[in-house]
């Protein structure tokens, strides 16, 4: 069966797919499909990012761009997790990772905050979003980081279990809601227990239904149930729910209609996460590729597709998807249905009142807000050993994403971000530092270079990340002699377990230069 799309309909349909851009101000990919495909949303990384006060004027113009066609606002997203994932950094109130509020990781234990702290700083940092125009917010992650061997997830994770997800994940749910904006849980089932980053493969959670309702999907329900405006999808296989192990859950109906529609009971708007991603846009790999990916979905139960980089694939998309509804392939009942969700999410004040927004955003890291994320960040801190000794020259040696390439710095772009390193503070302390930098995954010369240098060195830091993934580091790691080592474990803490006889041992759960301020006081017994 077939049928004519009305023009009104057909201009709809832009609705159900939100775009990203490149550029600090509109550019002409972005005003087209603004005006002449519909498009519903927008989603910011850094590579948008220079400043609040830019910010501010960036979403204004592309509402004003939107509302020269339509009355209906656009949703603007932003991927504002915390900690590794803060697209804007500079000038706002920095907010820590996931892992860093609760109660402590395996057995580094620490003293956490409370889940009213957890919910308290989400509000202010929501509010800020939303005095720059951002309506919606695609945290808080849900996923239960029981696996020490993912590879995308780690300290994006609230914790190791569900009660500890659940406590906190809607702690930040209700932060995020009560300034105004939508909240997004995701990785829709859980993207916790993979091995495999699904921005390059398929993973796969090879679970019973059982274990899933047990552990993987508690805190979607708990979220559900109290009231999360949208649910994000994983590119991850379930066979316990969908058998056909070529199919994610993001283009799976069983999974997205079946699973959380009909059985969990979710309403609210489900947004893909990025089509553009290896395991659904990689077809030498077996994905469906981009625009297929997005019919897919939608077919599927979604609401909206989420294309964040490539405009050729944005407006072929559009255009996909309404031949699809032309060709009966995706019916009109369920179009409908999702409009009027999507409808219901932009009635929220953040997507409603833009106008009314100040040029300049008037509240940014206030005193108390500084004062909070300072308080929560520094009882998320696993310190245990001795300070430095002020008197002796240091050998630092950090791991950075030369190549940035993982999740925390998809898109940079022409944004300038801070490097993740001690060397600015410890100088300023006045300790004579050298330091070398490496990549994650660095060559036998580097790990000899630095080897060469640890040997005459009183003093060394190792700022690793994610070194249980890098048998590279865990080897220069081990090769320090663990009396004149510091460890500091840059991403995820499990690195601390690499040298258990190390001099000193500081976990943070991230390496953004607010949480590495805090470490350097530490270090210096301040």
């Amino acid at each position: 069966m077939s049928l004519s799309l009305t023009p009104e309909l057909r201009a709809q349909l832009g609705q159900l797919v939100m775009v990203g851009f490149d550029g600090f101000m509109p550019n002409a990919q972005i005003e087209q499909l603004i005006r002449e495909q519909r498009i519903g949303g927008v989603i910011l990384f850094r590579r948008n990012i220079e400043s609040p006060m830019q910010v501010a004027a960036l979403c204004r113009r592309l509402q004003e761009i939107n509302a020269e066609v339509t009355d209906v606002p656009l949703l603007i997203g932003i991927d504002q997790e915390g900690g590794m994932v803060m697209r804007i950094e500079e000038g706002v109130t920095p907010m820590p990772s996931a892992m860093a509020y609760a109660s402590g990781y395996a057995s580094h234990a620490v003293a956490g905050c409370s889940p009213a702290d957890c919910e308290a700083l989400h509000r202010i940092g929501a509010d800020e979003l939303r005095q720059m125009g951002i309506n919606i917010n695609f945290a808080p992650s849900l996923d239960i980081n029981n696996n020490r061997a993912n590879p995308v997830i780690g300290v994006r994770s609230f914790g190791e279990n569900s009660p500890t997800v659940t406590v906190y994940g809607l702690a930040a749910m209700r932060g995020i809601q009560a300034a105004g904006l939508a909240a997004t849980a995701k990785h829709f089932p859980g993207h916790g227990d993979t091995a495999t980053d699904s921005h390059y493969a398929l993973p796969l959670v090879p679970h019973d239904k059982a274990r899933l309702d047990a552990v993987e999907l508690v805190p979607f329900k708990a979220a559900i149930a109290a009231g999360i405006d949208a649910i994000m999808t994983a590119h991850v296989v379930f066979p316990a729910i969908e058998p056909d192990t070529s199919t994610p859950a993001t283009l799976s109906r069983k999974v997205l209609t079946g699973l959380l529609r009909e059985e969990m009971g979710f309403d609210g708007v489900i947004v893909t996460d990025c089509l553009e991603m290896d395991a659904i846009a990689n077809v030498d790999n077996g994905g469906v590729g981009v625009v297929q990916g997005a019919v897919k979905a939608i077919t599927a139960g979604a609401d909206i597709a989420l294309i964040s980089h490539t405009y050729q694939h944005q407006r072929e998309a559009v255009a996909a998807l309404a031949m699809a509804v032309e060709q009966g392939y995706i019916s009109l009942d369920q179009i409908q249905q999702s409009l009027a969700r999507i409808t219901a999410l932009k009635s929220k004040p953040a997507t409603q009142y833009w106008r009314d927004l100040p040029v300049v955003p008037q509240n940014l890291q206030t005193p108390a807000s500084l004062a909070l994320a300072q308080k929560i960040q520094n009882l998320g801190i696993f310190f245990a050993g001795k300070k430095l000794e002020t008197n002796q020259p240091v050998l630092l040696v950090t791991i950075e994403l030369l190549v940035r390439t993982e999740i925390d710095e998809v898109a940079l772009g022409a944004s300038k971000s801070a490097r993740g390193t001690l060397l600015p503070l410890l100088t300023q302390a006045g300790l004579q530092v050298e330091e070398i930098v490496l990549p994650p995954n660095m060559s036998a010369e580097q790990a000899q270079q630095v080897l060469m240098a640890a040997q005459v060195a009183p003093q060394v830091i190792f700022q690793s990340y994610n070194a249980t993934r890098f048998a590279s580091q865990r080897e220069l790691i081990a090769a320090i002699a663990p009396d004149k080592l510091v460890l500091i474990a840059g991403r995820n803490p499990y690195d601390l377990d690499i040298a258990p006889q190390a001099h000193t041992r500081i976990a943070a759960c991230s390496n953004r230069p607010p949480v590495l301020q805090l470490i350097c006081n530490r270090l210096m017994g301040i």
